[in-house]
């Protein structure tokens, strides 16, 4: 399916880039990683590469002209596709975007009859680096690890700090040159997208001017004010030599009135998450109770060597509250909206798999071939799917979209969740191609680095979990995927053949489905005619 690549937004000052050179044509293949044009920025020229394989099918900008942040740049797909609905559909949202921001600024003139002062910073020589947009469904980064600490120098092209977005880990160069003066967020933090990341200047610049003119001119309410000056009093409090000892049973600072030492902010997160602020030591001014103290809050924990002497009675209470990682926000915010607003109803199928063992048995004692029971499922569903096209299909609102091509989503358990990454054309490639593209996929999933664009473009998805143990299971539409498809695990009990009972390998395998696109009958005729496949493996082998 063709993607449209879009103008990055490669600074933070960026509004327009040039094309400096292209090194693709219409018609050239590109692949993933490759050097695809040099982009003049504001600041510099910087190579710019394809995070989409396919064919050049579109150049939205020549060599040396400009063009706006998300414009479209190019588009990438498969030879002769038609691209012409992708360059109608961009042209709709630029007109309803100018609209729209027409209409606010018409609102915000009716509402603003005096305009607010701009602090003036030009005297700071010290620029803001915002948390930067990595991926188009990105709306916060969460950052994994800072590579650069507070006072240390940053070249230009140097990695800054590694960020989590809601599909990967990836490195993030700065583009300013200077001394890091301040981190907005915290290593292990979430923050939204244009949010302060961290500014670098001159040494000894008054960078909380810019802090200040920032959250006055982004129409940030009270708490975003204090939220800001809590870390940089936070930040001071880091450049302190660390206390040699942490008191035993830390106890909260109080003021003159007897009250616990603690900012409004940091009072109404430890009352939405129920903790007794009496038990907190505040590392802000004065051990003031601050955001970061709440946030970090670890009930106590006992050491095993005094745990005889200091456990509670049996059957005490106690819980622990971990973060939600940026993966896991976005896993519930889209499952939560696929499971709520797709009608599922499933389909279960009991498949013999007896031939299937046997085939695997005979490739696997190739040389250098070894094949998994989930790529003879992949594979399978892939020649199932060419001929049940209804189940390759989308819901789009006002259309049903029936797909040519198979993109397979294959769901790989991370630490944090699941990953789908997608076997582009599964149905055209051979079973060891298959094998291989799913373990390089696994291996990079678990070392978080797949890129966004390999877990973009699925048009249905499966779901093992057999390999843990578990027989039979539901699984949750990936959308806009029409069906998922639920693979149990293998296990061996009777069954009767030819008139008696022998031992025979079972495995149960689930279609969730997509009422609105996909039919009872429909799901079954695909099902069974997976199950075909998968009873005779030689059928898909050629």
């Amino acid at each position: 399916m063709a993607e449209i690549i879009k103008m990055p937004k490669l600074s933070d000052t960026m509004e327009e880039g040039v094309i400096a050179k292209w090194h693709k044509q219409i018609g050239d293949v590109v692949e993933d990683g490759e050097l695809l044009a040099d982009i003049e920025t504001d600041k510099a020229t910087m190579e710019f590469e394809s995070f989409q394989s396919g064919t050049i099918l579109y150049l939205g900008v020549n060599e040396g002209e400009a063009a706006p942040v998300e414009s479209i740049m190019a588009i990438v797909g498969e030879k002769g596709e038609d691209y012409s609905s992708l360059l109608e559909g961009s042209a709709g949202n630029e007109d309803s975007s100018k609209e729209e921001k027409k209409e606010s600024s018409q609102n915000e003139e009716k509402v603003e009859s005096t305009p607010k002062k701009k602090e003036d910073t030009s005297d700071v020589n010290a620029v803001i680096i915002k948390m930067p947009k990595l991926s188009d469904t990105m709306t916060e980064g969460t950052v994994a690890s800072w590579v650069k600490s507070v006072g240390d120098s940053v070249e230009s092209g140097e990695i800054l700090a590694e960020i989590e977005t809601d599909k990967a880990t990836m490195e993030f160069e700065s583009f300013e040159d200077g001394v890091l003066l301040y981190k907005g967020v915290k290593a292990g933090d979430s923050a939204e997208v244009d949010a302060i990341l961290g500014i670098i200047g001159e040494k000894g610049a008054d960078y909380q001017k810019l802090i200040d003119a920032f959250v006055a001119n982004s129409g940030s309410d009270k708490d975003s004010a204090e939220e800001v000056a809590e870390e940089k009093s936070a930040s001071k409090e880091e450049a302190k030599p660390e206390a040699k000892s942490a008191p035993a049973a830390p106890k909260a600072q109080l003021n003159s009135d007897g009250r616990v030492k603690i900012s409004p902010l940091a009072q109404r997160l430890a009352n939405e998450k129920n903790i007794d602020v009496n038990t907190i030591f505040g590392t802000g001014d004065g051990g003031r109770i601050i955001k970061r103290d709440i946030e970090n809050y670890q009930p106590t924990v006992v050491s095993s060597s005094n745990a005889t002497a200091q456990a509670g009675p049996a059957g005490a209470e106690g819980h622990d509250d971990k973060p939600v990682s940026q993966m896991r926000k976005v896993i519930a915010k889209r499952l939560g909206e696929s499971k709520y607003s797709a009608p599922h109803f499933y389909l279960t199928i009991d498949i013999d798999m007896d031939q299937a063992i046997a085939a695997r048995k005979a490739i696997n004692e190739l040389p250098d071939v070894k094949v998994s029971f989930n790529d003879l499922v992949i594979k399978s569903a892939a020649a199932a799917l060419k001929k049940h096209p209804a189940i390759n299909s989308s819901w789009l609102g006002d259309k049903i979209r029936t797909y040519s091509h198979v993109h397979m989503g294959v769901a790989v358990a991370v630490e944090e969740g699941l990953v789908v990454p997608v076997v582009k054309n599964a149905d055209a490639k051979q079973l060891s191609q298959i094998t291989a593209e799913v373990r390089d996929f696994a291996g990079r999933a678990r070392e978080k680095k797949i890129q966004p664009n390999e877990m973009e473009g699925s048009t249905f998805s499966i779901s093992n979990l057999g390999m843990f143990g578990i027989e039979e299971f539901t699984a949750i539409i990936n959308p806009p995927n029409a069906c998922i498809m639920a693979i149990g695990a293998i296990r061996q009990e009777p069954v009767i053949k030819n008139g008696e009972i022998v031992v025979g390998n079972r495995m149960k395998v689930t279609l969730s489905c997509d009422h609105r696109v996909v039919d009872g009958a429909k799901g079954s005729e695909f099902l069974n005619t997976f199950k075909t496949f998968m009873q005779n493996p030689v059928t898909i082998l050629g």
